[in-house]
C-alpha cells in the first residue's frame, strides 16, 4: 500500500536541509494558506472539479512577494504525470499545474511535482508559469533547491526576461507619449533618460532630488551630477565639457524647468521601471530600446542611416564569434553600445568572478567609435550605466583612428552595424566592414549586419569591395536575416550577417557556409512591436548556432558554396524549393480557387482540355527552359480607371498576395499595344512588394500587367492544369526572395522548377471538383 505521507516527509526533509524553515522571511504552509490572496485563489482549485484546492506545500517569501512555490506529492512514481495532463487528483504533475493555473492569476508560480516513497526512486519535475499567462514552461532539473537558488534561476530565466522586457516596452511607449505631450523633442528624450539614469547612480542625487523646492534647481543638480559622473569615470575634461553640452537642454527646456511635479515623477518612474529592470537584467542595451521607441515616428534616425541592432541579435553575435574573457572587442560604428554591452556580459560571465580579469575587461578589452556627438553621448552614458568601458569610447571618424586602435588595443573581434547608405554620396556599408577588418589582428573575427544588397551586388563599387574582401580576408559565412528584423525601428531594410576572418586571403576552393536565418520566432504585435511572444527564440538560436558551428547542410536552411565576388552571396540564391509539398490536395485547392473566382465573377466562358501525361522528364530545370518571361507596363504609360466603363476595358494587374487583390483597375485595350495584352489562362508573377513578391497565379481574364508583374508564356503548349501546377511551383520559391532581393530578371528565369508535372496533374480534376460542388448544392 503506497503512502503519500512518506513523499511529503521527504519533501519536508529537503526543505529543512535547504534552509526553508530557518529564514524568518520564508513562509512554508501546508494544505492551505493564511495569506488571504493565496487562500482566495485556491477557493475553486479543487482537483476533483468542485470546491477548494489543498496543495501539499505552499512556499512564499516576504522579500519576493511576486513569486510563489507550490508543491504537489504522489506516493506512486507511476502517478507522476499523465499523458493528457488532466488527471488532476491522480497525478502529481497534473495536480500541481492545476494549482499553478489558479495561483498565476496573481503570482509568478514555480510548480513542483514530486512522486515516490523513497529518495532512490524519487521523481521531481519543475514548471514555471508566469502571472496572467496560460503557458507553462518546463524548468530546472530534478532536485529541490534552496529558495534563493530558485529565485535567482527564475529572475534570470528567458521567460521572466521576456515578461519584464514586455513591461519595459510598454513603459517606453507610455513615457514617449508623456514626453511628446510635454513638448520634449524626440532627439532629446533618450538623452534625458540616460542623464537621469546616470544621476541616479550618484547616492547624493538619489537621496536629494525629492527635496528641491524649485524645478530649475533640480535641473541644475541633474546636469552637475551628470558632469560629475563623467569626470568620475576618468573621461578627459574636454570630452566631459562636450558631453555636458549635449545634456545642457535640461536647463532651457520649459517643461523641465517649470513643472516640478512632472520632473520629479519622471525621475521616480525611471527609477522604478528602468533601474529595477537593469538591476535584474544586467548588460542589456536598455537605452537603445528607448532610442528606438522615441525615434520610431521621427525621421532623424533613418535620415542619418542609424538602425539599432535588436538585443537578441547583439547577443547572437557574441556566440557566433565565440567571445570569451580574453577577447578584445571593437565596434567601429558603436551607436548606443549594444554590441559592446552584450560582449561585456559574455566576457564577464566567462571570467567566472575573477575580479582582476573583470576589471581588465572593462578597462582594456572594449573599444567603441561613434561619429555623431549626440549618439556618442548615449553610447558613453550606456557604458557608464553598465559600470565600465567608458574610457575606450572614441568620438570621431573610425577611418582616422583605426591604426591607433590597432596598435594600442590589438582587437581580436569586431562587431558592427554600419550606417546604411541613404544617398549616392554616402560611404558604402562595406567600407565600414573593411575598416573594422583593418583594425583587427590577423586571424581576428569580424561580424557585420548589413543590407542584403551588399551581398548580392554583381557590379559597381560594391563588387570592387567584395573582391577586396576575398583578396585580403576569408569569407567564413553569410546568414540571411528576417525581413522584418528592424520593424521596431520602422526600417524595412533586409539584412544579412557577414562572418569574416581578418588578414587571411580567402583560400582557393574554400566553401563559404550560407545560412537561411529568416525565421527567428519573433512576431509583430500592435502594442509591443516585434517580440519573442512565444518564448521560441532560445531553441531557435541553439539550432542556428549548432548548424553554423558544425557547418551543416540542411535542406531549405543551409549549404556550403565556393563563391566568387561576382556571385550573389546568400543562401537564397542556391537553395531549391521542396516541390513535394505541392501534393494533390494543394493542387486541388488552387484549382478550386481558380474556378470559384470565375464562377463568382461570371467568367464562365471556359474550355477545358485534358491530355494524358507525356513521357516523364525527371529532375529540375531553369524556369527559362520552359517559359518565355515578359515584363509588364509601367502605370505611367497607361491611364488606369477604378471601374469598368467600356466593353474594351480590361483588367490592369499589380503585385498582390491574393488573386482578387492583384486587380489594380482597368485600362482601355484600344490604348495599349497588343504585345502587352495577355489572354485568360496566362501565368503572371508578382515581382515586387514585401508582402506580395513571388505570388503567382493563372488569370481567368485578359489583362495588362504593370511593371512589377512578369508574365510566363510556355515554350510548348500547356493545359490549364499544368499552368496551375507551375504557378504553385513559382510561388513556393517565395522564401528565396525578399523586398531586398526581388524575383526579377535573371533571378526569376533561373528558378529551378520540375521539368515535368507529377501524374496527379493529369487527373480529371475539373470533373472531380464539379462533382463535389454538386453534392454540396444538393
Amino acid at each position: 500500500m503506497v503512502n503519500e505521507r512518506k513523499t511529503e516527509n521527504i519533501v519536508r526533509k529537503y526543505l529543512r536541509k535547504n534552509g526553508y524553515f530557518d529564514n524568518a522571511n520564508t513562509v512554508v504552509e501546508e494544505q492551505k494558506s493564511d495569506f488571504a490572496v493565496v487562500d482566495k485563489l485556491l477557493t475553486h482549485a479543487s482537483k476533483k472539479g468542485m470546491g477548494r484546492g489543498y496543495p501539499e506545500f505552499i512556499v512564499r517569501s516576504t522579500e519576493h512577494t511576486d513569486f510563489l512555490i507550490v508543491i504537489e506529492c504522489k506516493a506512486d512514481i507511476k502517478k507522476h504525470q499523465s499523458p493528457t495532463l488532466d488527471k488532476y487528483s491522480e497525478y502529481a504533475v497534473d495536480g500541481v499545474l492545476l494549482y499553478a493555473s489558479f495561483l498565476s492569476k496573481e503570482f509568478d508560480i514555480l510548480a513542483i511535482a514530486v512522486s515516490g516513497e523513497n529518495e532512490a526512486e524519487l521523481k521531481i519535475s519543475h514548471y514555471l508559469q508566469l502571472k496572467n499567462t496560460q503557458k507553462v514552461h518546463s524548468f530546472l532539473g530534478k532536485e529541490i533547491l534552496p529558495l534563493n537558488d530558485y529565485y535567482a534561476a527564475y529572475v534570470q530565466s528567458d521567460m521572466k526576461f521576456n515578461q519584464d522586457y514586455l513591461k519595459l516596452l510598454q513603459y517606453t511607449k507610455e513615457l514617449n507619449d508623456l514626453l511628446h505631450s510635454k513638448k520634449i523633442k524626440e532627439a532629446q528624450r533618450s538623452l534625458l533618460i540616460s542623464g537621469i539614469l546616470i544621476a541616479l547612480q550618484n547616492p547624493a542625487f538619489k537621496g536629494s532630488f525629492l527635496a528641491h523646492k524649485k524645478p530649475e534647481q533640480l535641473a541644475n543638480n541633474l546636469l552637475s551630477t551628470i558632469a560629475d559622473e563623467f569626470s568620475n569615470a576618468n573621461i578627459p575634461t574636454d570630452k566631459v565639457n562636450n558631453l555636458k553640452q549635449a545634456y545642457s537642454f535640461v536647463l532651457t527646456n520649459t517643461t523641465i524647468t517649470t513643472d516640478k511635479y512632472f520632473f520629479v515623477e519622471l525621475i521616480k518612474g525611471i527609477e522604478t521601471n528602468v533601474n529595477n529592470f537593469m538591476r535584474t537584467h544586467q548588460y542589456f542595451d536598455t537605452l537603445g530600446q528607448f532610442y528606438i521607441e522615441f525615434l520610431r515616428y521621427a525621421n532623424s534616425d533613418k535620415g542619418l542611416g542609424i538602425v539599432l541592432t535588436p538585443p537578441h541579435i547583439t547577443e547572437l553575435f557574441t556566440e557566433i564569434a565565440g567571445v570569451n574573457q580574453d577577447s578584445v572587442l571593437l565596434d567601429n560604428c558603436m551607436g548606443t553600445g549594444g554590441f559592446l554591452i552584450s560582449g561585456m556580459k559574455t566576457m564577464i560571465k566567462d571570467a567566472k568572478g575573477n575580479t582582476t580579469k573583470i576589471s581588465n575587461i572593462k578597462k582594456n578589452q572594449l573599444i567603441g567609435i561613434e561619429y555623431q556627438d549626440d549618439i556618442y553621448a548615449l553610447g558613453i552614458s550606456n557604458m557608464i550605466i553598465h559600470g565600465d568601458g567608458k574610457t575606450n569610447v572614441y568620438l570621431g571618424d573610425c577611418f582616422e583612428v583605426a591604426s591607433q586602435i590597432n596598435e594600442k588595443f590589438k582587437p581580436t573581434i569586431g562587431f558592427l552595424n554600419p550606417p546604411y547608405k541613404s544617398k549616392k554620396s554616402d560611404l558604402e556599408e562595406l567600407d565600414f566592414v573593411i575598416n573594422n577588418l583593418n583594425t583587427l589582428q590577423k586571424g581576428g573575427k569580424c561580424l557585420a549586419i548589413i543590407p542584403l544588397s551588399c551581398a548580392i551586388a554583381t557590379k559597381g563599387e560594391v563588387l570592387e569591395r567584395k573582391k577586396h574582401i576575398l583578396e585580403n580576408h576569408t569569407l567564413e559565412a553569410i546568414m540571411s536575416m528576417p525581413e522584418d528584423l528592424f520593424h521596431n525601428s520602422k526600417v524595412g531594410v533586409v539584412t544579412c550577417i557577414f562572418v569574416i576572418t581578418a588578414h587571411i586571403p580567402h583560400p582557393k576552393g574554400k566553401k563559404t557556409w550560407l545560412g537561411y536565418w529568416r525565421e527567428d520566432g519573433f512576431v509583430k504585435t500592435k502594442a509591443k512591436g516585434r517580440v519573442d511572444l512565444n518564448d521560441s527564440w532560445t531553441l531557435k538560436k541553439e539550432d542556428w548556432l549548432n548548424t553554423y558551428i558544425n557547418r551543416e547542410t540542411k535542406d531549405g536552411l543551409s549549404l556550403t558554396k565556393e563563391l566568387k565576388a561576382e556571385d550573389e552571396w546568400c543562401a537564397e540564391n542556391y537553395l531549391v524549393a521542396n516541390y513535394e509539398k505541392i501534393d494533390f490536395e494543394l493542387f486541388k485547392k488552387n484549382t478550386q480557387k481558380y474556378l470559384a473566382y470565375r464562377l463568382l465573377n461570371d467568367l464562365l466562358d471556359l474550355q477545358f482540355s485534358n491530355r494524358s501525361k507525356t513521357k516523364q522528364t525527371n529532375g529540375l530545370v531553369a524556369l527559362s527552359n520552359l517559359f518565355h518571361v515578359y515584363n509588364g507596363l509601367a502605370s505611367s504609360q497607361v491611364e488606369v480607371k477604378e471601374d469598368l466603363e467600356f466593353d474594351t476595358d480590361i483588367r490592369y494587374i499589380r503585385p498582390s498576395q491574393s488573386y482578387a487583390g492583384s486587380i489594380a483597375g482597368y485600362v482601355d485595350s484600344l490604348q495599349v499595344d497588343e504585345k502587352h495584352i495577355y489572354p485568360d489562362n496566362t501565368i503572371y508573377v508578382s515581382t515586387d512588394g514585401q508582402g506580395s513578391h513571388s505570388y503567382t497565379y493563372v488569370s481567368s481574364f485578359s489583362f495588362v500587367p504593370n511593371s512589377n508583374v512578369s508574365v510566363l508564356i510556355p515554350k510548348v503548349e500547356m493545359t490549364l492544369q499544368e499552368k496551375i501546377f507551375y504557378a504553385a511551383c513559382v510561388t513556393s520559391n517565395r522564401f528565396k526572395f525578399s523586398y531586398g532581393r526581388k524575383p526579377k530578371g535573371d533571378r526569376l528565369k533561373e528558378i529551378m522548377i520540375p521539368a515535368s508535372p507529377p501524374s496527379f496533374v493529369y487527373r480529371d480534376i475539373f470533373e472531380e471538383i464539379f462533382d463535389s460542388w454538386k453534392k454540396v448544392v444538393k
